[in-house]
């Protein structure tokens, strides 16, 4: 499946998710899917290697389990650029269709319209925040909250039967984070830029993305009991 264009979200959506994330009932499982849609945003610096790869990763994850997800992907330097070639290959050969994505710029609207969002590097969550400062809570490198989930483990039963929302999920996963963690040059936490390099080295980067989706999905959407 190809990269999707930035929504221009509107303004009685935004309320309407954040209403739900206040009344703390739209967390159940609706229909066939476990959630109301989420809407994800994944970032990089060019959106044109990390972010792309991992915005069609995610999305082809969430749909085998059932997630009723939007899962979109931007950056902070270009617009209107195609996926590298190499990021084209290493999704190819997981089925999946690089070819049509276009590199989007991150705006404002883009974090503030998110439920999750989720950078490669911690200059890219950074950058979010500093669009939107209260999209701090929602907002983490995927390696930061895989390491997160695996320590507080999977979002909660809730009480109609369904999970607990998302943002009390987030909430609990992020407790004691402070935006001045955000400073400072430090790479522990960020997916490594193959940009420009080797097919091999694309492959390990497409592999620590997928490695890394399965942990957050497999803690944000837990499969309930008795579901195959």
């Amino acid at each position: 499946m190809a990269s999707r264009p930035l929504p221009r979200p509107r303004p009685d959506a935004v309320r309407g998710r954040r209403a739900c994330a206040g009344r703390g009932g739209c967390g159940g499982r609706t229909g066939g899917t476990y959630d109301p849609r989420i809407d994800i945003l994944v970032l990089c610096t060019g959106n044109q290697c990390r972010s792309p790869m991992g915005e069609v990763l995610l999305r082809d994850r969430l749909a085998r389990v059932g997630v009723d997800a939007e899962v979109r992907s931007a950056g902070l330097v270009s617009e209107g650029a195609p996926a590298s070639p190499n990021g084209v290959k290493v999704m190819a050969k997981r089925g999946l269709d690089l070819s049509a994505h276009r590199s989007q710029k991150l705006t404002p609207d883009a974090v503030a319209h998110a439920d999750l969002v989720l950078g490669m590097a911690r200059e890219h969550v950074r950058e979010a925040v500093v669009l939107d400062p209260a999209s701090l809570a929602k907002t983490f490198t995927m390696r930061e909250l895989a390491r997160r989930a695996e320590r507080t483990g999977p979002r909660r039963p809730g009480p109609d039967g369904g999970l607990e929302p998302m943002a009390d999920w987030l909430a609990r996963v992020g407790a004691g984070r402070r935006a001045a963690d955000l400073l400072g040059t430090s790479t522990d936490d960020d997916v490594a830029d193959p940009i420009g390099l080797s097919k091999r080295t694309y492959e390990r980067t497409a592999q620590e993305i997928e490695d890394l989706v399965t942990t957050i999905v497999r803690h944000a959407f837990p499969v309930p009991a008795g579901r195959p």
